[in-house]
């Protein structure tokens, strides 16, 4: 009896084991193949990974460009891609070898070495074919040879901070398009800049790849047929075609690097069109880390003490509020404040005089006259000279409304407290770029292009068209102004003639020996920071300014931020970038 008994236990037992594991194996098998556990593994997916070797050779991603074509982010090329079975078998070897003027030896040894598939490369670089090399060895038909457009990605990090950095993210990716399933977990998603705005246009429609099935030692499983994989779409991915000058970009980059700014950058825009040919952000992006140091900020699009550059707005607003500036003189050895000497004596100066040398004293005076007339006075020209911001473009864009080619853009400011307008000391303090004025070296490059250009505001843009597969266009982000009142043309030109005397008789006099002649303002803003000892103040180091003067093309800013005030480099930097696009333009083609 108590044998009997036992024995049904263990057949129960036994019984509900195999139906657990039945169950799992259903679970496994039927129910739950494409999400299985709470890691919502693909079982499917998985067992093909397992026995499948594959060669990526176009991840999907669409790329960036620059205004000419020339790839900032990736490019494709012809390259010889070989497999591992081929050491296996006998193959025509000494033909591919011809084919691509390589010893035969380095490609067997190359083969011989590798476990999965290859792009060959000579000398630690792929080896680059080209067409008819590449139709040479595909007409060959030999099995796990192949020659086809690889992506690459470029050695260096071009504007890295205005196209912005992608990663892997399994979660955001689930949380940003939930409704497209079909994007591997492995997806490339825009993280920062240009790359998350436009990251939906860039999103892959699948990878492009050769693969081929493998036993467990990595022998081929079916033979040697290997599959190419590629999405069906011939107009995906797409190209974002930035205003970006790749050779000026490089430019600005090898001078900032030269140069050693460590904190600051440049922004350079095209006048006519405004928009960016170049910009430069430090410190440069740690890719390991990138916001840990907030290096992935881009400082160009960032509020910033702009000190005596500032001194343009109440420039202007004095012009177009008729304030007598022709038979006043201002005693600039005197303070801001006018109750002690200043730090620089500079005698008495007139008007014009006042802005080159840059005299404190004559614009707080200004400003506080100004103010007792009207209170939002500086405010009103600040953003009439299209400086405040967001300046960068937006509007719609297909189903996007209010599309915002920069949306990290950070708009300027210059008031903390309305009551500080009626206290004379920080009115004064507010003329000449400190206290709380705040504002983005794109918005100062916005506002010298919008001088030069007479006076006339326009959105600033950092891409023109989304491009096809094929080259054909997408979409083309029109020229947009920017909204609210203008200066004169009167009034801009006055401010012409006093940015082009900086130069010619003030703080800019170094710039007079440059093969364009320059306009443009100095500033030297205080930050309230320290060395780490405290033995030195430092402050924020701008020129601002746009040439040829006669022809305006270019608006270039330079700032060195939280800089020792001996050691910042901002003439430097301003004064070889120009030089540099003069080579540009008036060397012979090479």
């Amino acid at each position: 009896m108590v044998i009997k008994r036992r024995t049904l236990q263990m057949i129960i037992i036994i019984t509900l084991i195999l139906g657990g594991l039945v169950g799992r194996l259903v679970q496994i098998q039927l129910t739950n193949t494409e999400s299985f556990s709470k890691n919502k593994v693909n079982l499917i997916e998985e067992s093909v990974t397992q026995r499948t070797q594959e060669m990526v050779i176009d991840q999907g991603r669409g790329r960036f460009v620059d205004r000419y074509n020339n790839a900032l982010t990736h490019e494709y090329h012809p390259s010889l891609i070989l497999f591992p079975f081929l050491k296996n078998g006998k193959w025509p070897i000494k033909e591919v070898a011809e084919i691509v003027d390589v010893s035969s030896k380095k490609i067997e040894e190359a083969v011989k070495d590798s476990k999965t598939p290859f792009v060959f490369e000579e000398s630690g670089k792929p080896l680059k074919l080209n067409e008819t090399q590449m139709s040479k060895i595909n007409e060959l038909r030999i099995p796990g040879v192949f020659a086809v457009y690889q992506q690459y990605e470029l050695d260096s990090k071009l504007a890295e901070h205005l196209v912005g950095i992608i990663r892997e993210n399994e979660e955001l990716l689930n949380e940003r398009y939930p409704e497209k399933t079909y994007l591997s977990r492995r997806t490339m998603m825009g993280i920062t800049g240009l790359q998350a705005t436009f990251d939906e246009f860039l999103l892959p429609e699948g990878e492009a790849k050769l693969l081929y099935h493998v036993s467990g030692d990595g022998s081929p499983l079916f033979g040697i047929d290997v599959k190419y994989s590629a999405p069906a779409n011939p107009f995906y991915p797409v190209a974002v075609k930035t205003t970006l000058d790749l050779e000026l970009q490089k430019l600005a980059e090898t001078v900032i690097e030269e140069q050693n700014i460590i904190k600051g950058g440049i922004v350079l825009l095209d006048i006519k069109t405004n928009e960016i040919l170049a910009m430069v952000s430090k410190p440069s992006i740690n890719y390991k880390n990138p916001f840990g140091d907030n290096g992935a900020e881009n400082q160009m699009l960032m509020p910033q003490f702009p000190g005596s550059v500032f001194k343009t707005v109440i420039a202007a607003a004095a012009i177009e509020k008729n304030v007598d500036l022709n038979t006043r003189i201002f005693d600039c050895d005197l303070n801001m404040y006018g109750d002690g000497p200043s730090q620089y004596e500079n005698g008495n100066l007139t008007f014009k005089e006042s802005f080159a040398k840059s005299c404190n004293y004559t614009f707080a005076t200004i400003a506080n006259e100004l103010i007792k007339e009207d209170p939002t006075v500086i405010e009103t020209y600040a953003k009439k000279l299209g400086l405040l911001g967001p300046v960068g473009w937006q509007g719609d864009v297909f189903r996007f409304q209010d599309f915002v080619q920069m949306p990290k853009e950070y708009p300027g400011k210059i008031w903390s407290d309305e009551s500080d307008k009626s206290a004379a000391k920080a009115v004064a303090q507010t003329a000449i770029g400190q206290k709380d004025v705040r504002v983005s070296p794109l918005a100062l490059a916005n506002m010298m292009a919008t001088i030069a250009r007479g006076g006339e505001k326009r959105q600033v843009k950092s891409v023109s068209d989304v491009l096809y597969k094929n080259g054909t266009t997408l979409f083309s982000f029109p020229d947009n102004l920017l909204e609210g009142d203008i200066i004169t043309p009167y009034t801009a030109m006055r401010l012409q003639e006093l940015l082009r005397n900086v130069v010619t008789d003030g703080t800019g006099t170094r710039f007079q020996s440059l093969p364009y002649e320059v306009a443009g303002k100095s500033g030297t803003a205080e930050t309230g920071k320290t060395l780490s000892n405290g033995t030195a103040g430092l402050v924020n180091k701008w020129f601002a300014g746009y040439f040829p003067v006669t022809n305006p093309k270019y608006a270039l800013v330079v700032v060195d931020l939280d800089r020792e005030s001996s050691a910042a480099v901002t003439n430097e930097v301003f004064y070889d970038i120009v030089e540099g696009i003069y080579q540009l333009n008036n060397d012979p083609p090479k």
